[in-house]
């Protein structure tokens, strides 16, 4: 592992606006900014991928491999990733830093404590909450509603104990109520955090929250509680980006980290501008699949932060495609042309969602060893045949050498191919023709019904001036529909929008849709269980 200010070296960040914590990672300093100003932003690459099956995708460790395979042609690149989540290292998820030969290291101190941004989210989100009581328990000057207060407190671990809870209890002055946790990363400050352009915007923003409602129906924001200064206290160096580096010895910014199936799931804006201020070439990726993460980056982070991207990479595997083709998980190993053909409709449905956007593509296939010489031989003709760039990849087991074809691939794409990104919808549309829209064009629904509960909320929020935002579906991961077992590429099916929650610093609304969660669950064995053999 190289000392961090040799990466920074790297990277052309000078020493003084580094922050280490030991000599393995550290924090940029965002005054940096202002020197980098004048400098042309490079070209940005999302790296987003097909409805994810437990057969594996590989979205970031093909980033990083990309970028590891973009250094090793020559183009000094720079990849900027989420943020893991406690909650899911410990729970079925593992870790969030690559894989193989294609990581980011230090991996367990990234996917643990890393530099402390979650732990100072987690503060912050439970000191408006402690505030908020304490404010009602003093005498309640602002006339808080106890029965409508919407600030829910936080922990960033899988605890599904907390969806539930009682507070207030045995307070003299207190009346008990029903309350519950959200994880850390689905909590409105998350995503303010990732949307937010610079330190000042972060304030602003969180000046917005609403965090409850008077007697009088009036929203209570964080400005009426007079608290955003002590939030910018806890969250003044949070809002720094991390650098580490790959296995390969290159500079990776890491920082923010939401969930793309309840929040936007994307790394923060700044870490995104300070990456393509620094580099030629930026690869970053958007959490789970592309109806989810890269809808998500392309109508609201990149609208948020003025971004352009250049180009998308598609990741697919073969076995992935052929569960979607309806083979069985436990069966995958052995070769099935069929299934793979019948699968590979989900492929097709999100690259035809890529070019809504006016993106040119790259199909990169992560490489298995399972995979078949015929079963590559049809997936490949397939990419010919309906005429995209494709690649496959294998920097997993090899490295940076693993990702050149796709490096190249995709600087020709860059090279050869204009971008013409615009987001599929525009935010002067009502909210319910928002949700129709990414629900009939990005997912392939027919019919979109609402409970009484979404249209009064839907109602409540046009009303407060919110009906111009953006929207940001909470949607399973695993399927094209609100239905986790409904595999391939479905059409014309209903997706109902259960509840219409707002993130007002966050500036968009979050329809919920099926039994989507804010606080999820650790699995029967935990990860956590199965680090018992392993060295502390």
């Amino acid at each position: 592992m190289n000392n961090i200010f040799d990466i920074a070296k790297k990277a052309k960040i000078d020493d003084k606006y580094l922050i280490p914590f030991g000599y393995d990672k550290a924090k940029i300093d965002l005054k940096i900014m202002d020197e980098l100003k004048d400098r042309p932003n490079g070209k940005l690459v999302l790296v987003t991928a097909i409805t994810p099956t437990k057969a594996g995708e590989g979205k970031t460790t093909t980033s990083i491999g990309l970028h590891d395979g973009l250094n090793l042609i020559g183009v000094p690149s720079m990849v900027a990733l989420r943020e893991p989540s406690l909650g899911p290292v410990f729970g079925i998820k593992g870790g969030a830093t690559g894989g193989g030969k294609a990581s980011v290291i230090p991996s367990e101190d990234i996917n643990l404590h890393f530099t402390g941004d979650m732990h100072a989210l987690t503060s912050s989100i439970n000191l408006i909450s402690a505030v908020i009581d304490n404010h009602i328990f003093q005498g309640n000057e602002l006339g808080i509603d106890p029965e409508r207060i919407l600030w829910k407190r936080a922990l960033d671990m899988n605890d599904r104990a907390l969806r539930k809870v009682t507070v207030m209890q045995g307070e003299k002055k207190g009346k008990p109520r029903d309350d519950e946790f959200v994880i850390t990363v689905a909590s409105e400050m998350m995503a303010i955090l990732c949307l937010a352009n610079n330190p000042q915007d972060f304030q602003d923003r969180v000046n917005k929250i609403i965090v409850a409602y008077n007697f009088n129906g009036e929203p209570v924001t964080i400005k009426d509680l007079k608290i955003s200064h002590a939030i910018m206290k806890l969250m003044k160096n949070a809002l720094n980006p991390n650098l580490v580096q790959t296995l390969e010895g290159n500079p990776a910014i890491i920082h923010g980290g939401p969930f793309a199936n309840i929040a936007h799931g994307c790394n923060s804006i700044m870490a995104t501008k300070l990456a393509l201020k620094l580099a030629p070439v930026v690869v970053t990726e958007a959490g789970f699949g592309a109806d989810l993460g890269a809808e998500k980056f392309l109508d609201i982070k990149c609208r948020v932060g003025g971004l352009k991207p250049d180009a998308v990479v598609m990741v697919a595997t073969i076995r992935a495609l052929k569960m979607h083709g309806g083979q069985a998980f436990e069966d995958l190993a052995n070769e099935n042309i069929d299934a793979l053909k019948n699968g590979v409709c989900n492929l097709k449905k999100h690259l035809d969602n890529i070019a809504k956007y006016g993106l040119p593509i790259v199909v990169c296939i992560n490489h298995f060893a399972s995979d078949t010489v015929e079963e590559t031989k049809v997936l490949s003709k397939w990419c010919e045949d309906n005429g995209y760039e494709y690649a496959y990849c294998s920097a997993f087991g090899d490295g940076a050498k693993g990702a050149e074809e796709l490096a190249r691939k995709v600087m020709k794409t860059l090279e050869t191919k204009e971008s013409h990104y615009a987001p599929i919808y525009d935010t002067n549309k009502t909210i319910k023709e928002k949700i129709e829209t990414i629900c009939k064009e990005i997912y392939g629904a027919g019919e979109i019904v609402y409970t009484d509960d979404a249209n009064r909320q839907i109602e409540e929020f046009t009303r407060l001036g919110f009906g111009k935002t953006p929207v940001c579906i909470a949607k399973t991961p695993q399927s094209l529909t609100d239905d986790p077992k409904v595999l391939g590429a479905p059409t014309g099916f209903m997706v109902t929008i259960r509840e219409v929650r707002l993130s007002a610093g966050a500036n968009f609304v979050v329809p919920l849709t099926g039994a989507v969660m804010t606080m999820p669950g650790l699995p029967k064995v935990p990860a956590a269980v199965k680090m018992e053999d392993q060295e502390i």
